[in-house]
């Protein structure tokens, strides 16, 4: 069987590399093979084909039979996919108990403190970054959000509101209990109605009539999140984002624009 593109890309959304993925179809069509075999059948260079082969056996690929020169066994595939999805879960579960342990630990503040002397040392203008995919947009804003201390200004799409409701409402309210003032500029349809409505609960929502002016988000007046694409032309994965730490953005250009605009606007 010939081994397709649509194939390889499978295996590549499971997290196996391009060597992985070349050498574990190859060895599949043999059933057992010796690295050199394999590293011909393959078109994998030799130098690369051992290391490989022991990522592919950790992972639950291949088994290993100590013979020489060594030979490598084709796991079954079903039984291969499943041993390969118990061990990410594993790995997962002890890195996610690392990171709680560390996260309680004396270490943690000390990183925090190294983080806070080293932005001091950064020019205002260099603490920018871009952002790919909705999910990293996502991820800031939920830490602008949860760090918030006086105010959150958003504008957003209908579509953005409802990705905003879905994925930040928690962190918005406990905002709003702290005392941080939010409010949010989208425009008004029947399709977000209930959002909208609920949202109101905790922030101050006003109606754009029309389409929204773009996407983006201001915080405490130093930092600025604004989207580069349209959420309605891209996938999310190719959403682009940039987000700054800077007071003359956040309060002398953007802020001043959103706050004109938003005296203009109805309520919601």
């Amino acid at each position: 069987m010939v081994v397709t593109q649509q194939m390889l890309d499978a295996l590549k959304q499971i997290g196996l590399n391009l060597y992985e993925r070349k050498l574990w179809t190859a060895l599949l069509s043999r059933g057992t093979a010796t690295a050199g075999e394999l590293s011909s059948l393959a078109k994998v260079p030799h130098s690369r084909t051992y290391d490989v082969l022991e990522s592919l056996a950790d992972k639950g690929f291949v088994m290993v039979q100590n013979t020489k020169p060594l030979k490598y066994v084709a796991i079954k595939p079903i039984e291969a996919l499943e041993r390969a999805k118990k061990k990410v879960m594993t790995d997962a579960d002890q890195i996610a108990g690392r990171i709680t342990s560390l996260q309680g630990s004396s270490l943690a503040k000390d990183l925090e403190s190294l983080h806070k002397k080293g932005v001091n040392l950064v020019e205002p203008g260099e603490l920018t970054g871009s952002l790919r995919g909705r999910h990293s947009l996502h991820q800031q804003l939920d830490t602008l959000f949860k760090d918030a201390k006086k105010h959150i200004s958003i504008m957003t799409s209908a579509e953005g509101m409802a990705e905003l409701h879905e994925k930040h409402s928690d962190s918005l309210k406990k905002a709003a209990k702290k005392g941080v003032k939010v409010r949010i500029a989208v425009p008004a349809g029947k399709n977000n109605a209930d959002i909208i409505n609920e949202m109101k609960t905790f922030a101050d929502v006003r109606k754009i009539s029309g389409e929204a002016y773009g996407r983006f988000c201001l915080v405490d007046g130093s930092h600025t999140l604004i989207a580069l694409t349209d959420d309605k032309d891209v996938h999310p994965t190719q959403d682009f984002s940039l987000w700054t730490q800077s007071d003359h953005v956040a309060s002398n250009v953007l802020g001043p624009m959103f706050d004109a605009l938003w005296q203009k606007l109805p309520s919601a």
